[in-house]
């Protein structure tokens, strides 16, 4: 077997910066200091040093070098980094030179933190935590991904395992000892009471309406309604700025916009769409097509009505789903003889007047939706399915003939393999590709 690389990567931002980090992972991070740095600073210290070529010797930067043997650092491998200005030309400079090594090459997208995951610094489930954190947008979002990068999921997952591992050695029991009928119905009994407390718990689990899912991509607010009730402007008052064209003349929006907002931590998309009527133009069908979608997918619909228009008009059936999921708002009260309808909330977009009240509204909405458990939620579809998947086995196991053990011994391995799953344990090959893939280099 080949000995591993040393990989390194630029870990921050590029471009002009006051300080640029690179990140240097392998055997040879050692060699690498001791050649450009020297002397190698102690372990988890930082040290002023002159980084120069190794081959020319000229001065490339000062900066600040760190030093962190195996294998107690972030991939379980020698590590070092290099704090060095952020000039782009100084980056270029220290990163050709670490190119021109034996044995060095630039990281892969994701490969410092495969190398965790190889060397068991980090499970799957702990690695996305991490991901979901370097893109968190919101308080909420850094929250639910710190505690996952934490392995608040994995604990929970590990701990079903080692439940279902528990009865599988109690059927395994009842198998060795099929020819002692007391010993063997004993164990398969008490096999039985760890699966069927199991099975409540990961289905409690998956029955969470989505909320993990939701936190992590957003909660998602449609405005729809009628030409000219208003959506555009909405949505412009909303994102404080133009996002998208408003207009007199009807049925101008063709397409989804959509913008992001932070409603006290929870992320929160709110898509503008084309005006919902009969339409004659194959263009605008295809927009309201688009817009009724959007609205049959979206977590909230705020459906607009002109408070000016001689009669308000109702949404589609098939996208009223009840209070809980659609909020009926008037808008344009700022125009003499606008007529307010109860139940709605009020708004002018053009002065402000009722967007609070909206907001509070919308905010709400989220807020009932994500839920402030403090339970770990499923994060990913990709859970969802390895969960459901154990349940299935469980439900085998628990409606099944218990004489037949080596069928239901067989259940329960295929429930430990589903959670295994999700946390790396077995049978990752398919899945480690799409994972790292996602990563920046320097990650």
């Amino acid at each position: 077997m080949a000995a591993p690389t040393t990989i390194f990567a630029l870990s921050t931002a590029p471009g002009h910066s006051g300080v640029a980090v690179i990140r240097i992972s392998g055997p040879c991070a050692g060699d690498v200091l001791d050649r450009m740095s020297p002397p190698r600073p102690d372990h988890r210290y930082a040290a002023l040093r002159r980084i120069r070529d190794p081959h020319s010797g000229d001065l490339l930067d000062e900066a600040l070098v760190l030093w962190f043997a195996a294998p107690r650092t972030e991939t379980g491998e020698d590590m070092a980094e290099l704090h060095l200005h952020g000039s782009p030309a100084v980056v270029k400079a220290v990163l050709s030179a670490l190119g021109s090594l034996e044995g060095c090459r630039l990281a892969e997208p994701g490969e410092f933190a495969r190398r965790a995951f190889e060397n068991g610094k980090l499970d799957l489930a702990q690695i996305e935590g991490l991901a979901d954190l370097i893109d968190a947008e919101t308080d909420a979002q850094r929250s639910q991904a710190l505690a996952q990068m934490r392995g608040a999921l994995s604990n929970l997952y590990e701990g079903w395992r080692r439940d279902i591992l528990e009865a599988s050695a109690l059927m395994e029991a009842a198998i060795d000892f099929s020819d002692e009928d007391d010993v063997a119905t004993d164990a398969a009994d008490r096999a039985l009471a760890i699966v069927r407390t199991l099975g409540g718990e990961i289905a409690a689990h998956l029955d969470d309406g989505h909320r993990g899912e939701i936190l992590r991509d957003g909660f998602r607010v449609v405005l729809a309604g009628p030409p000219n009730a208003g959506k555009s402007s909405l949505l412009n008052a909303l994102a404080r700025r133009e996002a998208a064209i408003v207009s007199e003349e009807a049925g101008t929006t063709r397409d989804a916009i959509e913008v992001r907002l932070d409603l006290e931590g929870l992320p929160v998309i709110v898509t503008d769409t084309a005006g919902i009527r009969t339409a004659s133009g194959e263009v605008e069908k295809e927009g309201i097509r688009r817009a009724l979608a959007h609205a049959r997918e979206a977590d909230l619909i705020l459906w607009l009505s002109d408070a000016t228009a001689p009669v308000a008009t109702p949404p589609p059936e098939d996208i009223s789903r009840g209070d809980k999921f659609l909020i009926p708002v008037a808008t344009k009260i700022d125009i003499p003889g606008a007529a307010l309808s109860a139940g709605h909330v009020a708004i002018s977009a053009k002065t402000g007047a009722g967007l609070p009240q909206l907001v509070a509204a919308i905010t709400a909405a989220a807020r009932d939706r994500i839920g402030a458990s403090t339970t770990p939620a499923i994060t990913r579809e990709r859970y969802r399915q390895q969960l459901t998947q154990c349940m299935s086995a469980v439900h085998a196991f628990m409606q099944g003939n218990m004489m037949e053990q080596e069928l239901r011994a067989e259940d329960l391995r295929q429930a430990a393999s589903a959670l295994g799953r999700i946390t790396g344990r077995i049978d990752v090959e398919d899945v480690l590709g799409e994972i790292f893939g996602r990563f920046c280099i320097g990650k």
